[in-house]
């Protein structure tokens, strides 16, 4: 263990998180795959050691800070781009059935890859929109709990992700510090789409002290046919 993985390990300690020696070996083999990859495709502006395990992997954790993993059977990750947060998850708690939902098959083949050198098990890959996968039969209204860590802001991205939830499932929107009025200018959207805000938590990442927010939304009901819209749609018009 060398000292970033020390200090990896302390940080998820103090949150009561405890990492084995072959989850370490696992980050260890992500983010080395993670720079190889990115040299052929783009996955992440971020390659910098201690970065993808500040930024990255420590960022995508901090889910089960606020969320009783333990108690979750099904995950599915919309738009995971480079794995984020899904196979972090995946690799602290090998019991998740995870399924993650990425619209460039590029990210996908990686995915794959990465998943088979870490020997994770039961994760399904899906190349598709969102939009377009909500609407299919095995996953809508059917995962106990679904993560988005996008840049969209809160009405475009309930509207993405919800359809996913099963009613009294969760979902996780991982945002920056500043979200401004995007939770009151989502009330209407969660309205629609069954879904209720309970809990809006911030922390502060390690070395840089970035802050960070995780917005809980609990589904209550399942989410109205007619949504998600077609693709590109709740992005251009947002639920108002």
């Amino acid at each position: 263990m060398d000292t970033l993985e020390r200090h990896f390990t302390a940080w998820l300690k103090a949150r009561n998180i405890a990492l084995n020696d072959a989850q370490l070996a696992q980050f260890s083999l992500y983010c080395r795959e993670l720079a190889d990859w990115n040299e052929k495709i783009n996955l992440t502006a971020i390659t910098e050691r201690e970065a993808v395990y500040v930024k990255h992997f420590y960022d995508s954790l901090s889910v089960a800070f606020f969320v009783p993993l333990n108690q979750i059977s099904t995950l599915a990750d919309i738009g995971s781009g480079a794995g984020f947060p899904g196979i972090p998850l995946k690799i602290l708690f090998p019991h998740l059935q995870l399924t993650i939902v990425d619209s460039l098959r590029k990210r996908i083949l990686f995915l794959r890859s990465l998943a088979e050198k870490l020997g994770l098990k039961n994760v399904a890959f899906v190349h598709a929109r969102a939009e377009d996968a909500a609407r299919e039969r095995a996953l809508r209204d059917h995962f106990d709990l679904v993560t988005a860590r996008a840049v969209a802001r809160m009405n475009v991205l309930a509207e993405l992700c919800l359809p996913f939830v099963k009613p009294g499932g969760t979902f996780v929107a991982m945002k920056g510090a500043s979200l401004g009025d995007e939770l009151k200018e989502a009330h209407f959207a969660l309205q629609q789409l069954g879904g209720e805000l309970t809990a809006d938590h911030e922390f502060v990442l390690p070395v840089e002290e970035s802050a960070r927010r995780l917005v809980v939304i609990k589904k209550t009901r399942n989410t109205p046919r007619k949504y998600p819209r077609k693709p590109g749609i709740p992005g251009k018009q947002p639920l108002l």
